[in-house]
């Protein structure tokens, strides 16, 4: 075999450290044996090395599979479940709930807030003297009660933000769901 061929299997040997010196053997020993097979049909030392990948690459999808389709008990395995448990469990507690309710209360005044400034606004303006109104109030630096034109204004830019911020909470939550589900499925027998 290459030089180069046999720098690559001990690169990916000293990224297979972690297991056992068997099974790091049995998985050297099939590269290696792949690697014959390829350079018998012809294939270049680097043509092998650019189908198989970096080997660190390569030793962390044989680590992987160790982890994830493993016959019988591993403590990496067991370490493994119990952490993701522990940290999928304790981030779901304060994650989830949170990016919940904060997600469709910032959209709904989102909505809620320039509406309600415009009935303000058109209160004013038009003279209807709708109840409540006056208790409607924006209140800009805690000092100054801003007219209800230019409070319709302020609050339709406050509406947009809270608004987007609602829905990047609720994109957030989404995507924390699929990649613990993701990384869940992994882990399943």
């Amino acid at each position: 075999m290459e030089k180069v061929l046999e720098s690559y299997l001990e690169k990916v040997s000293k990224c297979l450290k972690r297991i056992p010196v068997s099974e790091r053997a049995d998985i050297i020993k099939e590269i290696e044996s792949d690697m014959s097979e390829l350079q018998n049909s012809g294939k270049t030392s680097a043509e092998i090395i650019e189908r198989l990948g970096e080997p660190q690459n390569l030793a962390k999808a044989y680590l992987g599979d160790l982890l994830v389709c493993g016959n019988g008990f591993s403590w990496n395995r067991f370490l493994t479940i119990c952490a993701f448990y522990s940290v999928a469990g304790f981030s779901g507690m304060i994650v989830i709930p949170s990016l919940a309710i904060i997600a469709p209360v910032f959209i709904i005044c989102g909505v809620l807030v320039p509406v309600l400034a415009f009935v303000k606004m058109a209160d004013n303006i038009l003279g209807l003297g709708i109840p409540y109104m006056e208790n409607i109030k924006i209140i800009f630096n805690g000092i100054e009660e801003l007219t209800p034109v230019a409070g319709f204004i302020f609050s339709v830019v406050v509406g947009v933000l809270l608004y987007l911020a609602g829905k990047g909470a609720w994109k957030l939550l989404m995507a924390y769901c699929r990649k613990t589900s993701r990384i869940k499925s992994k882990l399943s027998v």
